[in-house]
């Protein structure tokens, strides 16, 4: 169990510190109604959506997100990615580029705070 974690926390500070990168290099839209738009319009990448989400948001963007092929990643909590981008409590962000978003997706593999991957 402690191996576990010792490997899990920095593989988590990591993601989280490379959803920041993106954020900075302007690769990241917060915001239902953004990210549903970039959902629409094929520019999301990868979305993130926070394990406390409440259950119709996870199944809106489950949905969107199914049928438009964007990968969905559902972990963390609103304050990790909030703190991750600089900004207040997040619940759903989109990464709009795609070597971003194939480099946080890789790191969320393994690691037991992500609940769902598609």
């Amino acid at each position: 169990m402690n191996f576990l974690r010792q490997r899990t926390v920095p593989m988590m500070n990591r993601t989280l510190s490379r959803l920041g990168l993106a954020m900075r290099a302007g690769k990241v839209v917060t915001g239902d109604e953004v990210v549903l738009k970039a959902i629409r319009s094929s520019e999301a990448k990868l979305v993130i959506l926070a394990g406390d989400a409440s259950d119709l948001t996870k199944k809106k963007f489950r949905d969107k997100c199914g049928s438009y092929n964007i990968p969905l990643v559902i972990g963390f909590d609103r304050d990790s990615l909030g703190t991750s981008v600089g900004k207040p409590e997040r619940v759903v962000l989109a990464i709009t580029d795609q070597g971003f978003a194939e480099l946080i997706s890789k790191g969320m593999e393994t690691m037991s705070e992500v609940e769902y991957i598609e």
